[in-house]
């Protein structure tokens, strides 16, 4: 928190988004439904989140990170089949790597890297049956929308996949459109 908040301090156009409630210093929280009304286009985010970032940096050494959801669905899975011969490792970040979402979702697109016309039905039932669902719809985590489940259900709603590189202690996502 200290880090992102430091880096906000430094670049004050930037916007500064945490999971939770918000807290002093940052601009938003880590909500689709609530991010909608902020115009977020050319600008750069700090996103200081605890799951996918603990994720991200665990395998920072890989020859490439992707940070995924069914929202880029079809982008990542496209990204990975040009990598053939490439072996692929899902990290399921969520719930200590258990979050049936999380699974649900890595499950759907290692089945469209081989098989592009997989029906998402049965995987996003399973990711909005599952725990942190449940927990959205019910109030029970801070800092969210009532919209926020549906909204990352929606398959392929972008058409790039999100590239994350290390730079210096920080890991920098950026789109990468494959045709």
């Amino acid at each position: 928190m200290d880090e992102a908040l430091a880096l906000k301090a430094r670049h004050p156009d930037w916007v500064a988004v945490k999971d939770g409630p918000l807290a002093p210093g940052f601009d938003a929280v880590n909500s689709p439904g609530l991010q909608r009304s902020i115009d977020l286009g050319g600008r750069t985010v700090v996103h200081k989140a605890t799951a996918g970032t603990v994720g991200a940096l665990a395998v920072k050494e890989a020859s490439l990170v992707l940070c995924a959801g069914f929202v880029v669905a079809e982008a990542t899975a496209r990204l990975l089949r040009t990598r053939e011969g490439d072996s692929v490792t899902f990290v399921v970040t969520g719930e200590d790597g258990q979050a049936d979402e999380d699974l649900a979702c890595a499950q759907y697109i290692a089945r469209r890297v081989t098989e592009a016309g997989t029906d998402a039905a049965e995987f996003l039932r399973r990711a909005a049956e599952s725990r942190a669902a449940a927990e959205l719809a019910e109030g029970v985590r801070q800092g969210v929308h009532p919209d926020d489940v549906a909204l990352c259900l929606e398959v392929d709603r972008f058409h790039f996949a999100m590239v994350a590189t290390l730079a210096g202690s920080l890991m920098v996502l950026r789109p990468r459109v494959t045709p």
